[in-house]
Formats: C-alpha cells, structure tokens, sequence
C-alpha cells in the first residue's frame, strides 16, 4: 500500500511540471505496481529479478510478483528468494529441477507453497520414487496440479482437494491400483484429467462425474506379455485423446457428452492372441455421439481381418468431421453411418484388400452432407482410383477436394495420376480439385496444381 502511495506522489509531482522541460521515455515505471507484477509474472524468476537493476522503483517489485518460476536453477537460490519473497498468496508455483536434490529439500519446497495458497503447482523432476507430502492432497486452495516424472500417489484415505480442476500426471508413480481411483474421488470439482504412463502395465479406474477433458497416453511396453487394462468411467467428457495399444483393455460406460476425439491405437510387434482387439471395435462404437473424430488404427492387416471383418458401426449422426487413418473397409463404414458428414480426410494404412463401395442407400452424407475431402498419400494404386472415382461421382455437394501425393521425379507419372482423375464422373455441380506434393518428411510442396471444376 505505501509503494501504491509513493508512486502516485511522484507520478502527480511529474504531471504539475516538475520536469516539464523533459519528456520522459520510460513509460513501463509509470505504471501502477499492480500492472507491473502482472508482467513480471510471465517471466522466469530469475529474469524477474533482474530486473530489479533497472532503476531504483524496480528494486524489490519482483518480491511481489505472485508467479514463482523457478528453472534448473542453484539450489541455494531457490531457497534465498523463498525467504525474501513477500506475496502470501501465490498463485502459480513451478519448479523444473534435473540435478541431485534431498527428500527434505523437496518436501520443504512443496511446502512452501502449500502454506503459501498456492492455486496452481506445476513440477518437473526426474524423481520418481519421492514420496509426496501429505499437505499437497489436502490442499483447499490448489486449483491446478501438474506432476511430471516426479512423486508417487499414495493410497492414503486423507485425500482432499476441494478446488481442484486440472490434474495432469505425467510419468508417475502410483503406490497401488486403488491410489489413481481414490484420488479422483476426493476431486469433487475436476475437470480437466491428464495421465501419461510409463510403467510395463496399468490397471485402474477413472470415474468422475465431473471431468470434461481426458487425455490418456499408455506407449508401448518393454516386455510382449504387459498391457494396460483401463475403465473409463466419465458421463460428462466431452474432449478425449487416448494413445494406446491394440492389445490394451479399454473398457468405456457410455460417452453421450462427448463432441470431440482424437484416438490413436499403435501397432504392436508381437501379437498376443485376438481376444483383446476385440475390445477396440466395440471402444469405437461407444464414440458415436462425437462430431468431430480423428481416429487412428495403424496395425496389421492380419488384425483387420481377425476382429474387423464383421464389425459394423454404430450411427454416428453426429459426426460433421472425420479425420480417419485405416484400411478403407473402415471407410466405407463411416460413410454408411455418418449421415451428416461434411469434411473428410482419409489415409489409407494398408494396401491389401480392395475398396468396397456401401450400399448407395446407406451413404446419406455422401449424397447430402460431404463438403470438402482431404486424401492423404495418395500413390496411383488401383483402390485409390476406386475411392476417388467412387467420391467424386456420389458427392454432390462438394466444394473442395485436396489429394496429396510423393513428389515425383517423373513428371510422366504425375500427369498420369491427373489425367486419370480428371476422367472421373463428377456428382458436383463446381468444386476446387488440388494436386498437393508431399515430400518425405510430410511437408507440402510449393508446387501444387488447382483446378475449377465446372459441369
């Protein structure tokens, strides 16, 4: 309050002439000490401090910003500005910390900020055996959590978070199966839920009747015979990404909230046995009430056909956007039961098999909906012509259709794969058809080819 006070006085000195022969230049130390945390706020703290050189009003501003910001800096040092910081009520506290550092330090660092109200903590270590204190699950003021490869969740029943809306946990520890379950249910207010593993094998539960947006990454495990068995319990998501194996168990209540999606389920090297791929079709089918779905199934053929050759979709009427890398069988099933979409962009993952048009009666959004299309890494084979001879012909509202393709050398085999296409039976009245290069690392070339197309 009295720095507030000091400063208006010489602001008001300088506006009735005390230095009205010179104009001054620096207008950021003209500003109130409460716009000037502000900024200091968005610095690491120890940019913030240096600051403090810059005039004599700046000195000790940085003790007041409300933002902690520590970065692989000195251990001493972390401590030092602790002591002579000021501000009771810190309302982010971030601490990135690689080298060798005791239990008692960390615990005290953590601490720190729980007594100090700490809204939102975000750590970063390479320490994954820490056991975390107590004080940080029954902290009344955090907000926002994020733990990356740091700590271990306890299985204490003295859990407690009562704001709490964003909890990330990246590459943790958890003490037990039970911890991750009874941590969530001491959140009654979460909202946002991020979990990357980087154990061999998980098995647990996310229920919550409150989380909006779920992230879930489970990478490949070490060892062929470890999985990931997983119950998605979650009646009000609405944003989910999930990164898994073909052979994980993931088992879902229903998703009517959900609008968006983006799921990757990866190859695995050694296949276990068909009973879990199973689980994956019947995965997709719970995302029917989605509108816009990035789907990604990069697996064997063999798999395909195992599991997928009798799998039929739910209706997803929802769907306006559909961003789908897989065999083409999975095409054509989305464009039997996704009445309403509008944009398309297809990859086709395997080569084997050929492209089997839907029922024409079926394909409503073909006929009705679809707007734009987006083919990607198109190579000439003979089921590409087919999907394309197929769209172009069933589309009749459609605008635009972008096709990318490798770059050729040749440029006999690119007027080829134009020439081809341009033969094609058009449903649409006008649309744009673009030609796009792709070179090896996936970026677009300059040279791309745009045509108006007009009946």
């Amino acid at each position: 309050m009295e720095r507030t006070k000091e400063h208006t006085r010489r602001r008001n000195k300088r506006s009735h002439g005390e230095h009205n022969n010179v104009v001054s230049i620096d207008r950021l130390s003209d500003l109130p000490d409460a716009i000037l945390y502000h900024i200091l706020s968005f610095l690491p703290t120890q940019k913030s401090i240096s600051t403090s050189v810059l005039a004599r009003r700046w000195r000790y501003l940085w003790a007041y910003v409300p933002t902690l910001d520590f970065r692989h800096e000195n251990q001493e040092i972390i401590e030092r500005v602790m002591i002579l910081h000021k501000v009771q009520t810190i309302s982010t506290f971030r601490l990135f910390h690689y080298s060798d550092c005791s239990n008692y330090r960390l615990e005290t660092w953590i601490t720190f900020a729980i007594t100090r109200n700490v809204q939102k903590l975000q750590l970063l270590f390479h320490l994954t055996k820490f056991e975390l204190p107590r004080c940080l699950f029954t902290c009344k003021t955090l907000v926002d959590l994020r733990l990356n490869y740091f700590g271990i969740i306890p299985m204490s029943r003295l859990v407690c978070l009562p704001h709490l809306k964003i909890l990330h946990l990246i590459c943790v520890q958890y003490k037990a199966d039970e911890a991750l379950p009874r941590l969530l249910a001491s959140c009654p207010v979460l909202e946002e839920l991020e979990i990357e593993s980087c154990m061999d094998s998980f098995s647990s539960k996310i229920s919550s009747p409150t989380i909006k947006r779920l992230t879930l990454s489970f990478p490949a495990p070490d060892r062929s015979n470890n999985c990931y068995t997983l119950e998605i319990n979650t009646p009000a998501l609405v944003y989910l990404r999930l990164v898994a194996g073909v052979h994980d168990h993931i088992k879902s209540g229903a998703l009517t909230s959900l609008t968006e999606a983006d799921i990757h389920f990866y190859k695995v090297h050694k296949q276990r046995g068909f009973v879990r791929f199973r689980y994956v079709p019947e995965f997709i089918n719970r995302l029917c009430s989605v509108k816009f779905l990035k789907l990604n199934l990069a697996y064997y053929k063999k798999t395909v056909d195992s599991k997928f050759s009798l799998w039929t979709a739910s209706n997803f009427r929802n769907l306006t956007k559909l961003e789908l890398t897989a065999h083409c069988s999975f095409l054509s099933e989305f464009l039997a039961n996704a009445d309403n979409l509008e944009i398309l962009i297809f990859q086709e993952f395997y080569k084997e098999g050929g492209w089997i048009e839907p029922p024409q009666r079926m394909a409503t959004c073909i006929l009705s909906h679809l707007r734009v299309i987006k083919l990607v890494n198109v190579k000439g084979k003979t089921q590409d012509f087919e999907i394309i001879r197929y769209l172009l012909k069933n589309a009749k509202l459609l605008e635009r259709i972008e096709i990318s393709h490798p770059v050729y050398r040749d440029t006999k085999k690119k007027a080829r794969l134009v020439g081809r296409i341009g033969l094609f039976e058009r449903g649409s009245k006008a649309y744009e058809i673009a030609f796009v290069p792709i070179n090896r690392d996936g970026a677009a070339s300059s040279q791309i080819l745009k045509y108006r197309r007009l009946n």
